[in-house]
């Protein structure tokens, strides 16, 4: 195999496990903010890790972060907590950016 097939090679690998850990970390910031959305709604326990997993499952209903922001206020909002979209929105990078801390350390064995 030539120097430049290896190199390309490890272009490919890279790329998959990029794509990889940005979906992992999709996934992981959904239920994060689910468990965080569950605590402002008072939930507790089995209730509030279904709540976070349907949060997950919401993410795959349309592109972009839309339909989990939605669901999220709507769920929010019909508990009579008092937030905006703008403030769910705030919230999504900082569990986006927690989500990939918590992978790297996991895939890294620190977790």
């Amino acid at each position: 195999m030539s120097k430049f097939d290896e190199r390309e090679k490890a272009f490919e690998s890279k790329y998959k496990l990029d794509q990889e850990r940005a979906f992992r970390a999709n996934a992981r910031r959904c239920k994060l903010i689910g468990l965080w959305a569950a605590e402002k709604m008072g939930m507790t326990g089995a209730a509030a890790d279904a709540y976070a997993k349907d949060v997950v499952a919401a993410d795959f209903e349309k592109a972009g972060q839309d339909d989990v922001i939605d669901k999220l206020f709507a769920d929010l909002t019909g508990k009579g907590v008092e937030i905006t979209r703008h403030a769910i929105e705030i919230e999504m990078p900082r569990f986006y950016e927690e989500a990939i801390q918590q992978i790297v350390a996991a895939d890294t064995g620190k977790a």
